[in-house]
């Protein structure tokens, strides 16, 4: 009997996962691929649609159409995922048994549970970048913009790309001085933090970066309520312990949480919704047959397409040895890499892992990108990943001298943090 592997979700890690085992196991195995749309979307090049450097031609393609033949594709959402019967129930009704269980459902927003956050001034002066909708709404709330105050808000951990919020105000710093306002705008990056990073070699060279361009950084600051709507009290951010930060245009990274289905599915996730997962061999620590990858798990590593693309190589292998029942390999270390735009063309590279935090040096090896130092190459580089994500990362490809273990030659004092 033909073995059934079910994935949950059609996006990066959903999409990556499916064309590797389709490569690797052929016709033994029968692939089916389950989301609730058509649309993929290239979630990195968000960031620049607030500033209008990107649109929908580049950023969105049909899910069913980066699969390989031979992947079955369902729409519709999931109902919830019965644990002890090896079956997912979906919300058209079909109910999809498996033998193994990839989910790859990512990390949704929850505005609405920050206070005032969805309430009054919601995408009028309070906007967020992190989906289509909310970043085209920006784009058009940047344009009108004349100046003032322009606080970028991120409410909790863990997000989608860490970094993209310092991106935003490297590349605000940038866009305000090409239309010649710069100095009628002032910018804060409020974090929860206590740091503008969590990694401390990356914070000091992120937070000095902040200081050069004049955006004020604001730490340990926990949003509580948000005031969006003009008048008594007026638009500002309020943290739990009575702090203010007052505002013109917020721009705020919502808490973020796994799919709902995981709620509603016993045993399955934890408070927030994420798959408690093994760090190493990405198998859940639910059932020895459902393995989780990308923004779905509870990893203590960044939620980032880069994780997901190496997390990949992993679970592939894993998923083909638990199918022959063998033992799975601990080969993920968290790696992570992070091109970081900066504004006028350039951008810095970050690289680390669950023990080594950023370090100086280069990447992937002693000759190649430049790492904690911004250049042109390292912008070029951002912009060429897009071009890679469709056409290698997500057809299950390796990217030629890009291994998943984290490299540490080529990087200087290359010791573990522990």
């Amino acid at each position: 009997m033909t073995e059934r592997i079910v994935i949950l979700g059609g996006g990066t890690g959903g999409t990556l996962s499916a064309n590797r085992l389709r490569r690797r196991l052929g016709d033994d195995v029968e692939i089916t691929v389950v989301d609730r749309d058509d649309d993929h979307v290239y979630q990195p090049g968000l960031l620049f649609v607030p500033f209008q450097q990107a649109g929908p031609g580049g950023l969105v393609r049909s899910r069913p159409r980066q699969l390989h033949a031979g992947i079955g594709y369902h729409r519709a959402g999931v109902r919830r995922v019965d644990v002890d019967r090896d079956r997912v129930q979906l919300d058209d009704g079909e109910t999809l048994p498996y033998d193994v269980l990839v989910i790859a459902t990512g990390a949704r927003l929850l505005p609405e549970e920050t206070e005032g956050l969805t309430g009054p001034g919601w995408g009028q002066s309070v906007h967020t970048f992190y989906d289509y909708a909310g970043a085209t709404a920006l784009a058009g709330a940047l344009s009108r913009f004349e100046g003032g105050r322009l606080v970028v808000n991120v409410v909790d951990l863990p997000i989608k790309c860490p970094v993209a919020p310092l991106e935003f105000c490297f590349i605000a710093d940038w866009y305000f001085r090409v239309r010649g306002i710069r100095d009628k705008v002032s910018l804060t990056y409020v974090t929860p933090l206590d740091a503008a990073f969590t990694k401390p070699v990356a914070a000091r060279a992120l937070a000095g970066l902040l200081a050069e361009k004049g955006v004020e950084l604001v730490t340990e600051f926990n949003t509580g309520t948000v005031y969006g709507a003009d008048g008594d009290p007026g638009r500002r951010l309020v943290s739990f312990d009575g702090r203010e930060v007052p505002f013109d245009l917020a721009v705020v990274v919502p808490l973020h949480g796994g799919a709902a289905y995981v709620d509603a599915s016993p045993g399955l996730g934890d408070e927030l919704g994420f798959v408690p997962t093994d760090p190493h061999t990405l198998q859940s620590t639910v059932r020895p047959n459902i393995f989780v990858i990308g923004d779905a798990t509870a990893l203590p590593a960044s939620k980032a397409g880069s994780v997901t693309h190496f997390e990949g190589e992993t679970l592939v292998r894993n998923v083909a040895r638990f199918l022959a029942g063998q033992e799975p390999l601990a080969e993920f270390d968290g790696h992570a890499n992070c091109f970081v735009e900066t504004g006028f063309g350039k951008a810095l590279l970050i690289d680390f892992n669950y023990d080594t935090e950023p370090l100086p040096g280069h990447y992937p090896a002693a000759v190649g990108l430049p790492l904690l130092k911004e250049s042109r190459l390292n912008h070029l580089g951002k912009l060429m990943f897009a071009w890679l994500y469709w056409h290698s990362l997500l057809p299950g490809r390796d990217i030629p001298g890009v291994g998943s273990a984290m490299p540490l030659t080529g990087k200087r004092d290359a010791v573990t943090t522990g």
